[in-house]
C-alpha cells in the first residue's frame, strides 16, 4: 500500500492509477509561429511583441482598444450613446496606455475609436437638440392657433 495526499494509504490500483494521472506543474512554453508577433506574459499582463521573427522586440502592454472601436462602431449603428460612452471611456483608458509606450500597434485603433465614440456622442446631441426645438417650435404654434381662435 501506498500512502495518498490525505494522510490514509491507497488500499486498491484506482486510486494508485488517478494519483499518478495528476499534472506535474510546468511552466507555460513560449512559442511562435513564423510572421506572428510573439506573446510574453510578464508577471499578470500579456505583452505583444513587436518586430518580425527572429528580431529581438520591445514589448508592449495589451489594451482594450478592439472592444472599444466595437462599442463605438455599435453606436453609429443604432445603439447610440448606449455603447459610445463606454467605448469612450475604454478608449480613453487605452489611449493612456498606448501613450506611454510611443509605437504600440494598439495606439491607431484606440485612438480611431475616441473619435467615433465623440461623433456618435455629438451626433446623439445634435439629434436630441433638434427633436426639442422642433417640439418647442410646434407647440409654440400649437399655442399661438389657439390663442388666435384658429
Amino acid at each position: 500500500m501506498q500512502p495518498t495526499d490525505r494522510g490514509g494509504f491507497a488500499t486498491d490500483h484506482v486510486q494508485q492509477f488517478h494519483k499518478a494521472q495528476q499534472p506535474v506543474e510546468q511552466q507555460p512554453v513560449a512559442q511562435q509561429l513564423h510572421g506572428q508577433p510573439a506573446q510574453v506574459v510578464v508577471g499578470a499582463q500579456p505583452t505583444v511583441m513587436a518586430g518580425s521573427p527572429g528580431v529581438v522586440g520591445v514589448g508592449f502592454p495589451a489594451t482594450s482598444a478592439v472592444a472599444a472601436l466595437v462599442l463605438s462602431i455599435l453606436g453609429i449603428v443604432g445603439c447610440g450613446c448606449c455603447t459610445a460612452i463606454p467605448g469612450l471611456i475604454i478608449a480613453n483608458n487605452a489611449l493612456v496606455i498606448t501613450n506611454q509606450y510611443p509605437g504600440h500597434p494598439d495606439a491607431g485603433m484606440a485612438k480611431a475609436a475616441q473619435i467615433i465614440a465623440w461623433i456618435v456622442l455629438g451626433l446623439t446631441i445634435a439629434a436630441i437638440l433638434f427633436y426639442v426645438i422642433l417640439g418647442g417650435g410646434l407647440l409654440a404654434m400649437g399655442i399661438a392657433s389657439e390663442s388666435t381662435g384658429g
